[in-house]
C-alpha cells in the first residue's frame, strides 16, 4: 500500500481526525490561488534588472539580490535560516585567465574563444603546459560498474588527454550501455576534469559538439571565460590538472587528422567499449596567467518554522547567481539571467508566500535555500552540503526550481530524473488536481537531473525533485506561442538577452509554482517521509 495521498484528502483527513490543526481545505486553496503571475513577474524584473549587473558572486549585485531576499522574506514573517541570519557564508575565489593566450599543436596556434577555451583550478598565478603529449582518451570514463575504463593500461601523467563530452551511451543510443540516451554524471564536464585529475594527467581538453553537449558553442565562450570561481581550499586545488578547457569540432578533426587519425571513426570506436589511442607526435603547449581574487559569497536561507514538527524541514531551492557582466564584450555586456535564473529565485518567494496564506504554519518547517555560483558548477549547494545548516537526517525532502515554465499552460508536467523517488508519485497526485499529468525528461541526453541544486541533496540521500514544465500545450494559440519563444529562450541561453520580457506567459509557471506548494504541503503533512525508489542510485545514507 502506497503511503502518499493527494492534498484534498490530508486536508479532509487532519479535519476529520485531528483537532491540532486548523487547516482546511478551502485554507490550502487560499495559499495556492495566492501565487500570482503578476507578482512573480514583479520579482523577476527586479532580480533581472540592468540594476544587479547579472547576479555575479561576490558582486555588487550579489549584495542588491540578498539584500532583497531578506527584505522580502522578513516582510513575509519568515525566521533567518542559520541561527540569527539569513545567510551561510561560503569562502569562494575567482580566477579569471588572461585572455591573451594561445593554445599551440602541431605547429599552429590556436585563439581563445573562437577556436578554443582554456583555464586553469589551480589557485595559481600562472599554470601551463609545455610540449604535452596529446591522448585521446574516448569518453574520459572510469566506471567499474559498467565495466568501461577509458584509462586502462595507460600512464597519462605529464600528457594531455582529449575527449569527448556525454558518455556512450548518448552515442549508440542503447539502452544497455549505461543508460543509453539518458546522462549519467560520467557524461558531465566536471567529473571529466576530476578523473583526469585523478589520472594524474597534465591537461584535460574536451571537445564540444552542440548535440551531445547540449548547448551550442557560445555557451562555452560566455561561461567558461572571465572570472571563475572554485571554493579556497588548503591544497589550492594543485590536485587539479594544470590546464583544462574546451576546443570546438573543427578543432578536433584538424587535430585528428595530424595525427593520422579519423575523428568519427575514433568516436565510433570510443562508443564501442572502453579505448585510448596516442595523437602521434602531436604536443600541446599554453600558457594561462590567472587574476586570483578570494572573496565570500552568500547562501540565503529563511524558514517558516513548522507548527508540530519544527525540526523537520522540507527545503525549496533555486540558485540566485548568473554570470555577471563582461565589460569586454561589444553591445549589451549584462548578463541578466531572467530565465535562469530569476525566475526561480521568485519562485521561491512566491511559493514561501503562499504558506503564510494558512491560518496556522504547516506541520514542518517550510525552508526556502537560494544558493550562490551554480553557474560555476554547482559550488553554492556543493558547499552547502558539506556544511549543512540542516541537518541531513531532518531534511525530509529537496523541491529544486531552475528556470521556470515561461511557454504557457501544459497538460504534462516534465519531471528531471522520473523514477528516482515517491516524489513522483506526490508529484503526481497534485498533478492530477490540474487536470495534467507527469512524464519524464523530454531530453535526457542532456544530464539535467546532474546539472542543478537538487544534486547535492541527493548525494547526501535526501529524496530530491526537480521538475517543470511540459511538451503538450493547453490549446492551440498556447501551442503557437511556444513554438516561438521556445526558440527566443533556447537561443539566449547564458546570452545577454536572458533578459525579462513582457510577452512571457507566466501562467505555466504558475501552474508549475502551485504544484510545488502542494507537494510541499503533501510532505509536510503526511506521517511517512518519501523514500528513494530500491532502483535508484541515491539512498539514505
Amino acid at each position: 500500500m502506497k503511503r502518499y495521498f493527494s492534498l484534498t484528502l490530508i486536508a479532509g483527513a487532519v479535519l476529520a481526525g485531528c483537532a491540532t490543526t486548523s487547516i482546511t481545505p478551502t485554507d490550502v486553496t487560499n495559499g495556492y490561488n495566492s501565487i500570482k503571475a503578476d507578482e512573480l513577474a514583479k520579482h523577476i524584473k527586479v532580480l533581472a534588472s540592468d540594476e544587479f549587473g547579472g547576479r555575479a558572486p561576490s558582486s555588487e549585485g550579489e549584495k542588491l539580490t540578498l539584500d532583497y531576499l531578506t527584505s522580502q522574506f522578513k516582510a513575509l514573517g519568515l525566521e533567518p535560516g542559520n541561527g540569527d541570519s539569513f545567510l551561510q557564508e561560503v569562502p569562494l575565489v575567482s580566477l579569471e585567465a588572461d585572455s591573451d593566450m594561445v593554445l599551440s599543436i602541431g605547429g599552429k596556434d590556436y585563439q581563445y574563444k573562437k577556436d578554443m577555451v582554456m583555464g586553469s583550478s589551480r589557485i595559481s598565478a600562472q599554470e601551463g603546459i609545455e610540449n604535452s603529449e596529446l591522448v585521446f582518451v574516448g569518453y574520459g570514463v572510469n566506471a567499474p560498474e559498467y565495466n568501461w575504463n577509458d584509462y586502462e593500461g595507460l600512464d597519462v601523467k605529464g600528457k594531455t588527454v582529449v575527449m569527448l563530452v556525454n558518455d556512450p551511451g548518448f552515442a549508440t543510443k542503447d539502452p544497455a550501455l549505461f543508460t543509453g540516451d539518458a546522462m549519467t554524471y560520467y557524461g558531465r564536464w566536471t567529473y571529466k576534469y576530476e578523473e583526469a585529475s585523478r589520472q594524474g594527467a597534465a591537461g584535460a581538453i574536451i571537445i564540444h559538439e552542440t548535440a551531445p553537449a547540449s548547448y551550442p558553442w557560445s555557451v562555452v565562450e560566455n561561461s567558461w571565460s572571465g572570472e571563475q570561481f572554485g571554493f579556497q581550499k588548503e591544497n589550492n586545488n594543485m590536485d587539479r590538472v594544470a590546464v583544462e578547457g574546451w576546443v570546438t569540432t573543427d578543432v578536433a578533426k584538424e587535430l585528428f587528422a595530424k595525427a593520422g587519425l579519423d575523428f568519427n571513426t575514433a568516436k565510433e570506436n570510443a562508443a564501442k567499449g572502453a579505448y585510448n589511442v596516442d595523437m602521434g607526435d602531436l604536443t600541446a603547449s599554453v600558457n594561462v596567467k590567472n587574476t586570483i581574487k578570494k572573496s565570500v559569497s552568500y547562501n540565503f536561507i529563511a524558514t517558516l518554522v513548522g507548527s508540530e514538527k519544527a525540526d523537520e524541514h522540507v527545503i525549496y531551492s533555486a540558485h540566485w547567481d548568473h554570470l555577471g557582466t563582461d565589460t569586454t564584450r561589444k553591445g549589451d555586456q549584462i548578463y541578466n539571467g531572467a530565465h535562469d535564473n530569476a525566475s526561480g529565485t521568485a519562485g521561491l518567494i512566491e511559493v514561501a508566500e503562499a504558506f503564510t496564506k494558512l491560518p496556522k504554519h504547516p506541520s514542518r518547517s517550510m525552508t526556502f535555500l537560494a544558493v550562490t555560483a551554480e553557474e560555476q558548477g554547482l559550488l553554492g549547494s556543493k558547499y552547502y552540503a558539506a556544511n549543512p545548516v540542516i541537518a541531513p537526517n531532518k531534511t525530509v525532502a529537496n523541491i529544486n526550481m531552475d528556470s521556470l515554465n515561461l511557454l504557457g499552460k501544459v497538460k504534462d508536467m516534465n519531471v528531471v530524473g522520473l523514477g528516482k523517488s515517491q516524489m513522483d508519485d506526490l508529484l503526481a497526485n497534485a498533478a492530477k488536481e490540474q487536470g495534467r499529468t507527469i512524464a519524464g525528461d523530454p531530453k535526457p541526453s542532456s544530464g539535467g537531473y546532474y546539472r542543478s541544486d537538487h544534486f547535492a541533496f541527493a548525494n547526501m540521500g535526501i529524496p530530491a525533485m526537480y521538475a517543470g514544465g511540459g511538451t503538450i500545450a493547453a490549446d492551440d494559440e498556447t501551442a503557437t506561442y511556444r513554438k516561438r519563444m521556445s526558440l527566443v529562450l533556447r537561443g539566449c541561453y547564458h546570452q545577454p538577452c536572458d533578459r525579462y520580457r513582457d510577452e512571457w506567459d507566466l501562467s505555466g509557471a504558475v501552474q508549475d509554482l502551485q504544484l510545488f506548494y502542494k507537494v510541499g504541503f503533501d510532505i509536510s503533512e503526511q506521517a511517512q517521509w518519501p523514500t528513494w525508489y530500491k532502483n535508484s542510485e541515491f539512498q539514505r545514507k
